[in-house]
C-alpha cells in the first residue's frame, strides 16, 4: 500500500506544470510579450521532450536503476518549475518547459515496466490508478494554479507563483520517492550482463509494424488531450470566461480523465483480455464531446468537459494495459511502451500546433474541433487491430531470446515493493 501510494504521489507531477500555464494564458502573455505561435510551444515542447526521453529512459535505467532514474525526473521537473518563479520572459518559459518535459519522459519511461513486474495480477488496476494519478495532477494543475496566482497578485495574478508552486509537490514526491532508499538496491547495469540487456532496447522496436501501430495510435489520442489543453480555457476565454471558470472546466475534465482511467481497465479487465469494444466507447465519446463543440450544441461546459475527460482518461489508461498486453515478460513489455510513449508524445505534440493554426487562420475554433474528430474517426478502425489472440504472432522474433533477462532498473524498486 505505502508503494501504491509513492506511485500516486510521483505520478501526480507528470501534468501538474503543463496545465497550469493555459488558464494563466493572458497574464502571462501580457508580461512577457509572448505571441500566439509561441504559446503552442508550452505544451508542444514538453511534450516532444517527454517523447524524446522516454525513448532514452531505458538506458538510462539500465545505468542507474529506476530509483535514480526516477529521482532524476522527479529533480528535474522540481527545478523547471521553480526557476519559473524568477522567469523573465518567453525564453525562460520556454526553457522550463522543455526541462520539466524531459523530467517526465525519464518518468514515463521506466514506471510501466516498475508497476507491471511489482502488480502482475494486477496490472490493469494498477495501471488505471498510476494514469488515474497522472491525469489528477493535471486537474490540480487547471485548478489550483490561476487560484493560487489571483490569490497572491489579485487583480494582476501572480502568475509566477501560479506556476512555480508545482515545485513543492515535485520536492516532497522525490524525497518519498528516495525515502525508500534502505529497502531498496540500487542496481546498476554490470559489465558481464549488459550484453543480454541490449535486447531490450526499444531499438528493435522500429522494425515491428505492431510497435508502430502503437505509437501512432497513441499519439492521436494524446494529440486531443494536448490540444484541449492548449485551447480550452483561451476558447472559453473568447466568449467571456474569467481564467479560474476557463481552468475550473479544464480541471473538471481532467477529472472525469481520472474517473474513467482507474475505471475502465478495471471493468475491461472482469470481461477479459479484449479491450478493443472498451476503446471504441471512448473514442465514441471523444466524438460526441468534439461534435458538440464543434456545432455548438446546446450543452453545458460541463457536460462536453465530463464527456471528453472520460473518452480521453479511458483511452489513455486502455493504451498503455494494450502496450504492456503484448509481452509477458515485463523488462520487454516496458521496452514495448517505451517506444509506444516515446514515439506517441512526439506525434500528440504536433496536435497544438495543428489545432491552434487553424484557429488563426479561421478565427475561431470550430475548424480545430472538427479536425480533432476527424482523427477520432480515423482511430475506430485501427482500434479493431488489436486482437489479443494475435499478440505472440505480431511480436514474433521482436526481442532475440523468449525470456530476456530482466532489467536492474525493475528488480531495484520490485524489492522494495515486496518490503514496504
Amino acid at each position: 500500500m505505502a508503494f501504491a501510494f509513492v506511485i500516486v504521489l510521483v505520478a501526480l507531477n507528470l501534468r501538474a506544470f503543463l496545465t497550469s500555464s493555459s488558464p494563466l494564458l493572458e497574464p502571462i502573455r501580457q508580461a512577457t510579450g509572448i505571441g500566439f505561435h509561441a504559446v503552442a510551444l508550452l505544451t508542444v515542447l514538453p511534450m516532444f521532450a517527454m517523447g524524446a526521453m522516454s525513448l532514452c529512459g531505458a538506458a538510462v535505467g539500465q545505468r542507474i536503476g529506476a530509483r535514480g532514474g526516477i529521482a532524476l525526473g522527479l529533480g528535474a521537473i522540481g527545478f523547471a518549475c521553480a526557476s519559473r518563479y524568477v522567469a523573465g520572459g518567453a525564453a525562460a518559459l520556454l526553457w522550463s518547459a522543455a526541462l520539466a518535459g524531459a523530467g517526465v519522459g525519464l518518468v514515463q519511461a521506466l514506471m510501466p515496466g516498475v508497476v507491471k513486474q511489482a502488480y502482475p495480477a494486477r496490472i490493469g488496476v494498477m495501471t488505471g490508478l498510476y494514469s488515474a494519478a497522472i491525469m489528477g495532477g493535471g486537474g490540480l494543475g487547471a485548478m489550483a494554479s490561476p487560484w493560487v496566482a489571483h490569490a497572491l497578485g489579485g487583480a494582476q495574478a501572480d502568475w509566477h507563483a501560479g506556476l512555480a508552486m508545482w515545485a513543492v509537490l515535485a520536492a516532497v514526491a522525490l524525497l518519498s520517492w528516495l525515502g525508500l532508499r534502505r529497502e531498496v538496491p540500487d542496481g546498476k547495469t554490470s559489465a558481464a550482463n549488459t550484453a543480454p540487456r541490449q535486447n531490450l532496447s526499444w531499438l528493435r522496436c522500429f522494425r515491428s509494424p505492431r510497435a508502430w501501430l502503437l505509437a501512432v495510435c497513441f499519439g492521436l489520442i494524446n494529440g486531443g488531450y494536448t490540444s484541449l489543453v492548449a485551447w480550452l480555457p483561451h476558447f472559453y476565454a473568447q466568449q467571456g470566461w474569467t481564467a479560474q471558470e476557463g481552468g475550473s472546466v479544464l480541471a473538471l475534465m481532467t477529472a472525469a480523465q481520472v474517473v474513467a482511467a482507474l475505471a475502465m481497465p478495471a471493468l475491461a479487465r472482469s470481461f477479459g483480455r479484449d479491450l478493443r469494444p472498451w476503446l471504441a466507447l471512448t473514442l465514441v465519446a471523444q466524438l460526441a464531446g468534439f461534435a458538440a463543440l464543434m456545432f455548438a450544441l446546446p450543452v453545458s461546459a460541463a457536460g462536453v468537459a465530463i464527456v471528453l475527460g472520460f473518452g480521453l482518461g479511458g483511452a489513455f489508461a486502455l493504451c498503455m494495459v494494450l502496450a504492456l498486453d503484448h509481452l509477458p515478460d515485463p523488462a520487454q513489455a516496458g521496452a514495448l511502451a517505451g517506444f509506444m510513449q516515446g514515439f506517441g508524445f512526439m506525434i500528440a505534440a504536433l496536435a497544438p500546433f495543428v489545432t491552434g493554426w487553424v484557429r488563426e487562420q479561421t478565427g475561431g475554433f470550430t475548424h480545430a474541433w472538427a479536425y480533432l474528430a476527424a482523427v477520432v474517426v480515423v482511430l475506430l478502425p485501427l482500434m479493431l487491430r488489436f486482437d489479443p489472440r494475435r499478440y505472440a504472432v505480431v511480436t514474433a522474433g521482436l526481442f532475440d531470446s523468449p525470456r530476456a533477462v530482466p532489467s536492474t532498473a525493475v528488480p531495484s524498486v520490485l524489492d522494495n515493493a515486496r518490503k514496504v
